[in-house]
């Protein structure tokens, strides 16, 4: 039992500082939350999720969307303008985010 409130109160105590190590929200995650939402779970169908996915993936895939080596019209004009901190900030916030579990579609 002694164990127990031990474990219960270092994890507790630790949430505040796991907390404390999340990325700032960027200032330009507008145009991707309405597609991808907010914390990196699509909000339509043809999105992927991006919460959880790796860092070093997401900086490259962004950069590929605005210098046109992946060629998709519309990721191209909604991150064309950003700059590299402004792609890293984004990156960096979609892959701190938890995955959550996806509601099951009802026909």
């Amino acid at each position: 039992m002694r164990f127990v409130l031990l474990a219960a109160l270092g994890l507790t105590c630790a949430l505040p500082a796991l907390a404390a190590d999340l990325p700032p929200k960027p200032a330009r995650l507008g145009l991707c939350a309405a597609c991808h939402g907010e914390t990196g779970m699509a909000q339509i169908p043809a999105a992927p999720n991006l919460a959880g996915q790796r860092l070093d993936y997401l900086r490259s895939a962004l950069k590929d969307y605005r210098d046109g080596t992946r060629n998709v019209p519309l990721m191209r004009t909604a991150i064309g303008p950003l700059s590299d901190a402004e792609l890293d900030q984004l990156a960096r916030w979609y892959s701190a985010q938890t995955p959550q579990p996806q509601a099951a579609a009802h026909p």
